[in-house]
């Protein structure tokens, strides 16, 4: 690979919050693959939920927080599809309603070097094969803002595939949302639920031990019907599959 490539972890407010064996699983999948990770500690929000319920002015504080913490970093790395399509689809309206010449300029020239998990891996680096080790049937949901917004298309399933030990069991209508929405699962609580129900007939219907995607969000939602339902199935973030090893096995939450 010629030379160290240097990754800064934003590990998004919520995995820090509520998912922390995610921000573990990808420092020690990208260490394993010669990435020299750093973890900038003044990191906060993106500002998705302050723009998605009108705070503008509060979204726009975040994203000029963020700009500013990262703008000499070589490279972003971000395990969460819905931060990277907030930064790639709203930061420019922000930034253009509330931003002044030089912060447009710093976010333009820092925005093609944010990646997604999962592209920064099959784009960036060039891997596909991480040498992974799970032996457990999986199942794969896609999140919206990796499907629709970012366009991920077949890069989980090509790392996904190279995961030894592992049986990927595809799952019915992929293109359907779980419901969570961030807050719209709180403000169309009804809807979001119903939706989450069709959901997951679908993912129990796949009989798999765990369910997977690159978003923890979708997981917690799914996750939750899962416990109340006593269902036999787990969810876990894609990264702690990839960081998973025959030496050293996933930290799976129960």
């Amino acid at each position: 690979m010629g030379g160290s490539m240097r990754a800064s972890l934003f590990i998004t407010c919520y995995n820090d919050t509520l998912y922390p064996e995610t921000g573990r699983a990808v420092v020690r999948l990208l260490e394993r693959l010669g990435v020299e990770v750093e973890f900038r500690a003044g990191q906060t929000c993106c500002g998705q939920m302050h723009a998605n319920t009108g705070f503008r002015g509060e979204a726009f504080s975040q994203a000029k927080r963020l700009v500013r913490l990262y703008a000499d970093a070589e490279t972003v790395v971000i395990p969460s599809s819905s931060c990277v399509a907030m930064m790639r689809d709203q930061y420019p309206g922000l930034f253009e309603e509330l931003g002044n010449e030089g912060l447009r300029r710093e976010f333009a020239a820092l925005l093609p070097r944010v990646y997604e998990l999962s592209e920064f891996l099959v784009d960036k680096l060039g891997v596909e094969d991480v040498g992974a080790y799970f032996p457990h049937r999986v199942t794969y949901h896609a999140s919206c803002h990796g499907l629709r917004a970012l366009h991920l298309g077949e890069r989980p399933f090509r790392l996904l595939a190279k995961v030894r030990g592992m049986e990927l069991v595809p799952l019915e209508n992929l293109d359907r949302c779980c419901g969570f929405g961030g807050t719209f699962s709180v403000k169309n609580g009804d809807v979001s639920s119903a939706m989450l129900t069709v959901k997951l007939e679908d993912v129990l219907r796949t009989r798999a031990e765990f369910c997977t995607a690159l978003d923890n969000s979708c997981l917690m939602h799914l996750g939750g019907a899962l416990h109340r339902e006593f269902a036999p199935m787990r969810t876990i973030h894609m990264a702690q599959i990839l960081a998973s090893t025959r030496d050293e096995a996933a930290e799976v939450v129960a």
